[in-house]
């Protein structure tokens, strides 16, 4: 490339330059202004959410997803107004947008009731709860899953989806969970002597607090044995330990007094 031919492209470069200069500047401050105006946008939107009692996660993700769009929206604009054209780009961006939804349809979904269960709280971390047959404390509400520390101690994963068309108990939004044991005496037994004994058992229970529900009471009269429920109410957090002292104390009260606990039996006659 010889001299003259540098010096023309040189003169064309400069020419360029300065015409776009000027294009490009208002480009920057005007991307410059915007971006500001959204980060700032972002932070009344977010005091906006604290205000109305949303939760802390919905309103970040909201306010988060908020930001992310007008910042497309606005590198779409600034791009138009830099000359390139943007329908061909917003349709690519919403096909995508599309593909991945269809894609997703099962993950959005369970998405989508989990920002509900965040809004609504039907549960929060923490909660006893009884869902699809499963008991145990909430320790994490995903975007995807709910997980649960079941009552033996395993972890159970649901999707948001199942639980929220489910019906849910929430065993913590009382003060208080019924905790039930079930014994059967003999036929033979005293049933006054037996519901004594195991009145002593719920009121010697640390776990058991003072409830007009604590009390001992003939449930069935079944083949081989009188049914009782041992009945006491304890604090959810307590329900584990109550259950299993009651269990364990039921049967030791039944011993000490002296009263049958029958089991299975065959008898055979001679014809």
């Amino acid at each position: 490339m010889n001299p003259e031919q540098l010096t023309h492209y040189a003169a064309q470069a400069t020419s360029l330059v300065s015409k776009r200069a000027p294009t490009v500047l208002w480009w920057i401050v005007t991307l410059v202004i915007w971006l500001r105006a959204i980060k700032r946008a972002n932070k009344l939107i977010t005091k906006a959410f604290q205000k109305s009692n949303i939760d802390i996660t919905v309103s970040k993700f909201m306010s988060n997803l908020i930001s992310v769009w007008l910042k497309v929206l606005l590198f779409i604009s600034v791009a138009g107004m830099f000359g390139v054209q943007t329908t061909s780009f917003i349709a690519i961006l919403w096909a995508a947008w599309l593909a991945v939804g269809l894609s997703l349809q099962g993950s959005l979904a369970n998405f989508a009731w989990w920002v509900l269960i965040l809004l609504f709280k039907p549960y929060k971390i923490g909660d006893l709860i009884d869902i699809q047959w499963i008991k145990g404390h909430v320790t994490e509400i995903g975007i995807l899953n709910t997980t649960l520390t079941t009552l033996d101690n395993n972890t159970a994963i649901i999707p948001n989806g199942p639980i929220i068309n489910d019906n849910i108990v929430n065993l913590t939004t009382k003060d208080s969970i019924r905790v039930d044991v079930g014994v059967g005496i003999g036929y033979n037994e005293d049933i006054d002597q037996a519901k004594k004994a195991l009145q002593t058992v719920i009121d010697e229970n640390q776990h058991i607090i003072d409830h007009p529900g604590n009390w001992v009471f003939v449930n069935e009269l079944a083949d081989s044995s009188v049914n009782l429920i041992v009945r006491g109410y304890a604090k959810p957090e307590h329900y584990r330990p109550a259950y299993f002292a009651l269990t364990e104390h039921t049967k030791k009260a039944l011993d000490a007094a002296e009263i049958e606990i029958p089991y299975p039996q065959m008898v055979m006659h001679n014809s």
